[in-house]
């Protein structure tokens, strides 16, 4: 039914503003006494042997939704309700900023994709921790956090402490995304020198706390082999608790798109289908590399339960999903659990 009606009526509309008027919609419907059973019933999949355990906390399943969908924290109590095991947030700044200028989101219908250039466009941390204090549910949280547009690299481990002390007692897990190509010079700060400093900060920070929380890194899929050695190396030093591989890419590389269009569109990160291989390659390398000596949290590319079972066999713990949620709709999620637990 989605495929068939409800998206080709979606992409009618630019995809920022339809992302506005559907949270609308599920907001409203959701506020329905009876819906939210209603929807569980022909989404959830709840089985003990989906249920994983990681970084001290446990996943009811391993199918998250990925940051960027719910930037504010406005709908992650609703989503739950689809079925994931867990939504990050995010990404969010320290102060509230515009992002780029509109429009920055686009459709490849032939390669099932996106590109976005959004630049961290969000209400600010503070505003999601007021949503965050409002929380109904028990889905797990994961803060993703990043620097705003206008504060220098050097003095980038200010924002993400700030942003980090914040979100503090409202997440479960923290995010560092140094990995969007769409905020100036951000990516620098996956080499290795200022990237081993901003995490032995922050993980000085959540050494302080009582009940500190797990730190996982946001990579890029544009990383060398030598960069993904750093990452391994600064992943070991630092003792954070994982990686999420992949990010957006910045490479327009065997695209069914047409040229003329992809010039029009401009600069951006392009997620979905085009990117399922190279996140798989990376996760793989991560895994055998170090040994599996840490968690990684796969995303890029998932459609299909095949997709995500592909992750989990390159060494992935957990993986999430983002622009196959959009093509697919929300019955992506049952029908990944449903296939792992086939394979079981």
């Amino acid at each position: 039914m989605y495929k068939i009606i409800i998206k080709p009526i979606l992409f009618l509309f630019q995809p920022e503003t339809i992302h506005h008027i559907v949270f609308k919609i599920i907001k409203f419907f959701f506020a329905i006494p009876g819906v939210t059973l209603i929807v569980q019933s022909i989404y959830v999949v709840k089985d003990k042997r989906l249920e994983r355990k990681l970084f001290g906390l446990t996943f009811p399943n391993p199918v998250g939704l990925a940051a960027g969908f719910d930037k504010d924290a406005k709908l992650f109590d609703e989503l739950g309700n689809f079925g994931f095991g867990f939504i990050e947030i995010g990404t969010l700044t320290p102060k509230a900023q515009p992002g780029n200028e509109k429009p920055r989101m686009f459709r490849l219908p032939k390669d099932e994709a996106l590109i976005n250039r959004m630049g961290f466009n969000n209400g600010g941390v503070d505003e999601a921790v007021n949503h965050l204090k409002k929380r109904k549910t028990k889905i797990i949280i994961g803060g993703n956090i990043g620097k705003n547009k206008i504060t220098e690299n050097e003095d980038a481990v200010s924002d993400y402490s700030k942003c980090f002390e914040a979100l503090f007692d409202y997440v479960d897990y923290f995010a560092v995304n140094v990995s969007s190509p769409n905020t100036p010079n951000l990516r620098a700060l996956q080499d290795k020198a200022p990237l081993t400093q901003l995490l032995k900060h922050l993980k000085e920070i959540n050494s302080q706390k009582k009940n500190p929380k797990p730190i996982l890194l946001k990579i890029a899929p544009d990383l060398t082999d030598s960069q993904l050695d750093d990452i391994i190396d600064i992943v070991k030093e630092t003792k954070i608790d994982g990686v999420i591989a992949t990010n957006t890419t910045i490479s327009r590389e065997g695209l069914n798109t047409s040229d003329s269009k992809l010039k029009a569109i401009g600069a951006g990160g392009l997620s979905g289908k085009p990117l399922v291989k190279r996140s798989t390659e990376v996760v793989r390398y991560l895994s055998e590399k170090s040994g599996k000596a840490f968690p990684i949290i796969a995303v890029g590319g998932i459609y299909t339960a095949e997709d995500a079972i592909e992750k989990l066999k390159a060494g992935a713990s957990l993986v999430q999903v983002y622009t196959g949620f959009i093509y697919e709709g929300p019955g992506i999620v049952k029908q990944i659990n449903k296939g792992i637990l086939a394979t079981l």
